[in-house]
């Protein structure tokens, strides 16, 4: 019975200290420590429990044994101290078993549930790192000022790039959602790190909100940028625009201001300061569209200013800048006085010039006239039939000391135009007389009455030496100026025919008269110049006129017709003379014998001189 009590007693005792154990549902923080906690209730099961289900049987084997022998000997039946009862014992093993079998379902599932926040902490640590490296700069690449120093185009660009970034953005939200539940189911399931979980997830969110408020911002800002910026592009198009053509009209300006001008008359100087002053009249609106053209630049700082951009100091649309544009006017506001100048001193020139030409034009306006009018005195004192050859030649030395009187006229001229050729005049409006138009009028005004006077003298000696008559000499005179219709003083060649056959010469249009015609032809226009002088006709007259021939007269022709050589040929003498007459002299002629003869040359000199005073020639 004592060993009943004290292997009961021992009993109790370790189910007393083992239910308290496997009541104590404290969860560990970790899976080790919870699997050390079931690899602990392995050893209970295996190691500890199996001799105390022994000693538990064995007491009841040992209780029951005892009953039984105290009843065969008729003994009153062992009664175990209190709480010491079989039943006891089986009430408190029952007890140990409950708990024994509660103890390790709790195990079971808080291995599981630690297994389970051992996964969800690993996801959570995985995407929280994953969204961490995403987000990593994203705050910096978002707060960045680059819009600021961008252009037009590069705004555009950075705006598409947010824009993408706003996709890529939209597309972690799920992945911090995720975060979040994967958070909140770490506290739902109690695990012992939530606060650092919690202050992790807490950090993605604020970082997330964060991120989406600078999102919002920035793209505000570009947006805000973008639109200024075309407001900027707007505005420096403009400015192109209306800078080109404003630059090319200062550039055209100025060119025009310094534009070398070259006049020659005071209308022409006039046209070139009233165009000036034209020009001059725009300059004020000129001014208004170059404040205009700087104002567009200036709004263009003031809106960079206003919103913090940074141009990037030029405009994509021209290379005119507005101190370009500043530069020029000034250079232009300086060449207008400078041209002013220049054209008031031209302008004072042309008016010298044109005083210069009125005193030149009213001087040769009436030496011009007078010349003529003395060319036509001479002419007709000289074809005009007033006096006596003594008297005309007494009228014409009148004119001609008259003329020479007239040379003072001629050298203020001459003077006048020195000037004129000075000051690089080169046309006269004022008068169609020219300094060289009046020295030939003048010089062939002196030639004509030296001429003149010169044939009236050969005419005084013609008469004297060949005894003509003043009423012969007015004769001639009088048929000369009849066939003369163009009073020229000379005879063209029909004129001179005509005249001859008017004074019965055979000169008419066949072979022998067109010979005879040469022939004369040939002594009074021995140069070919096709007009017959009225010396010429007086000579030829008086020739023809006399009965005798001298032996020089004769020479004379025969030079006329060999052509001014010494000698003559038969082929010349046939060409020239009647048929008759040519056999006659080739037949009589001796050869020539002079150094510049030619085979077949005839002397007529010697033939010539043999025959003077011979009737039958």
């Amino acid at each position: 019975m004592e060993d009943y009590e004290k292997l009961a007693s021992d009993l109790l005792e370790w189910i007393r200290r083992t239910i308290p154990w496997l009541e104590n549902r404290a969860p560990e923080k970790t899976m080790a420590e919870m699997q050390q906690k079931l690899e602990d209730f392995r050893d209970y099961r295996r190691v500890h429990k199996p001799p105390k289900v022994q000693e538990k049987c064995q007491l009841e084997i040992n209780f029951n044994t005892l009953q039984t022998k105290l009843r065969l000997s008729n003994r009153p039946a062992f009664m175990p101290s209190e709480g010491r009862m079989v039943s006891d014992i089986n009430g408190a093993w029952h007890t140990l078993e409950g708990a024994e079998k509660g103890y390790e379902e709790w195990l079971l599932n808080e291995i599981r549930r630690l297994e389970r926040l051992d996964h969800l902490a690993e996801k959570f640590r995985q995407k929280a790192a994953i969204h961490e490296s995403w987000t990593d700069g994203k705050e910096a690449m978002l707060t960045q000022k680059d819009y600021e120093t961008a252009s037009l185009s590069e705004v555009k660009a950075l705006l598409r790039k947010h824009e993408a970034f706003e996709s890529d953005l939209a597309a972690h939200q799920d992945r911090v959602e995720q975060i979040a539940a994967i958070a909140q189911e770490l506290n739902e399931l109690d695990y012992y790190d939530s606060p650092s979980v919690n202050a992790r997830c807490q950090n993605i969110c604020d970082q997330w909100d964060t991120l989406g408020a600078l999102t919002q911002s920035r793209r505000e800002s570009l947006e805000r940028t973008e639109k200024q910026l075309e407001s900027i592009d707007e505005l420096y198009l403009e400015y192109a625009k209306r800078a080109a053509p404003f630059n090319n009209w200062m550039e055209g300006a100025m060119e025009d201001l310094q534009d070398m001008f070259i006049v020659h008359n005071i209308e022409e100087i006039q046209g070139l300061i009233t165009a000036h002053e034209q020009f001059k009249s725009t300059l004020p609106d000129a001014n208004k569209e170059r404040e205009a053209i700087q104002a567009i630049q200036a709004e263009v700082q003031k809106i960079a200013q206003y919103n913090g951009i940074k141009l990037s100091g030029t405009n994509p649309y021209t290379t005119i800048t507005p101190q370009s544009i500043d530069n020029k006017w000034e250079q232009a506001q300086q060449l207008v006085p400078q041209r002013d100048q220049a054209l008031q001193e031209e302008l004072s020139k042309q008016q010298s010039n044109d005083h210069l030409r009125r005193k030149f034009a009213t001087q040769a306006n009436i030496v011009g006239p007078w010349i003529q009018t003395k060319m036509e005195e001479i002419g007709r004192i000289s074809i005009e039939m007033n006096g006596t050859l003594e008297d005309q030649l007494t009228n014409l030395r009148e004119y001609e000391q008259s003329i020479i009187e007239y040379k003072p006229n001629i050298d203020q001229l001459e003077g006048d135009h020195q000037l004129i050729q000075e000051a690089l005049i080169f046309d006269n409006k004022y008068t169609a007389y020219t300094m060289e138009h009046l020295r030939v009028g003048w010089e062939q005004l002196l030639t004509t009455i030296a001429r003149t006077i010169n044939e009236i003298e050969n005419q005084i000696l013609t008469r004297d030496a060949k005894g003509i008559s003043q009423e012969q000499l007015h004769e001639y005179r009088a048929s000369f100026n009849h066939f003369d219709k163009d009073h020229s003083g000379a005879l063209m060649a029909e004129e001179f025919k005509a005249c001859l056959i008017s004074l019965g010469y055979d000169v008419e249009n066949d072979k022998q008269g067109d010979a005879e015609f040469a022939r004369i032809m040939g002594i009074v226009d021995p140069n070919n110049s096709g007009a017959v002088t009225f010396q010429a006709f007086i000579d030829f007259m008086s020739r023809e006129t006399t009965d005798t021939d001298t032996a020089d007269q004769v020479i004379a022709s025969f030079k006329i017709l060999a052509g001014d050589k010494n000698f003559i040929t038969a082929e010349e003498l046939r060409r020239e003379l009647p048929p008759d007459q040519a056999e006659y002299c080739i037949a009589r002629m001796a050869p020539y014998s002079g150094p510049d003869g030619i085979p077949g040359a005839l002397d007529y000199m010697s033939f010539s001189t043999a025959l003077y005073g011979e009737s039958d020639l």
